[in-house]
């Protein structure tokens, strides 16, 4: 029966992820598809207006996918120290993110479609966060300090795992793109009762996402 369902949740996710439109496609494969496309800006007005916009699911198996994943990599690694970047900061409003594994062994490059969020944990972090969409600007964000994850991958493969730490961080980063939330408009989570110090952000003095 598991497979079944998952079977199904993979054909409705194919279901809700629209075709890409001309503009995405014409974004996604303009100049050499081998090299990084452009990281949005909130100083330009235009760019500024896809980043506050809300994405939606994308096909992991069409083949622009692929494309649009390869070049987000490649952005990020033109950055100088970035961690993560979102499909909204190359122009795309559709659910797509990369994040380095600072939980795995060689901390690597990991991408994510469709990524969902299923859980947080109550106990929080307070550390700095950057961004390589807006200038200049630095603040403290509160952050669950576990999650709980569920992505695909090009193949449409489904999968779940949970994730902590400073990792947990740039996922929750991430993914707050995909909804058009900016770090520059978060208002700061209230402190409560369960908060406690811990050492989350101990990599991210001079990191920006």
């Amino acid at each position: 029966m598991k497979p079944v369902y998952f079977l199904s949740l993979f054909f409705l996710s194919l279901i809700n992820a629209q075709k890409l439109t001309s503009n995405e496609l014409s974004i996604i494969n303009q100049g050499d598809i081998n090299k990084e496309l452009p990281i949005y800006q909130t100083t330009d007005q235009n760019q500024h207006k896809t980043l506050l916009s809300l994405s939606t699911e994308i096909d992991p198996m069409d083949s622009n996918t692929a494309v649009l994943v390869k070049r987000m990599k490649l952005s990020l690694l033109s950055t100088d120290g970035g961690v993560g970047i979102a499909a909204p900061q190359v122009g795309i409003n559709r659910k797509i993110i990369w994040v380095q594994r600072f939980d795995k062994e060689g901390e690597p490059l990991e991408y994510f479609i469709n990524p969902v969020i299923t859980w947080r944990s109550d106990l929080q972090n307070l550390g700095p966060e950057g961004d390589l969409s807006i200038p200049e600007f630095r603040d403290q964000f509160y952050r669950s300090k576990v999650i709980q994850l569920e992505y695909v991958d090009l193949k449409g493969q489904k999968y779940s795992e949970i994730v902590e730490g400073f990792t947990a961080v740039i996922f929750q980063h991430e993914i707050d793109h995909l909804f058009g939330i900016l770090i520059s408009d978060k208002k700061e989570k209230e402190k409560n009762d369960s908060y406690k110090q811990v050492d989350a952000y101990k990599k991210s003095d001079s990191k920006t996402r």
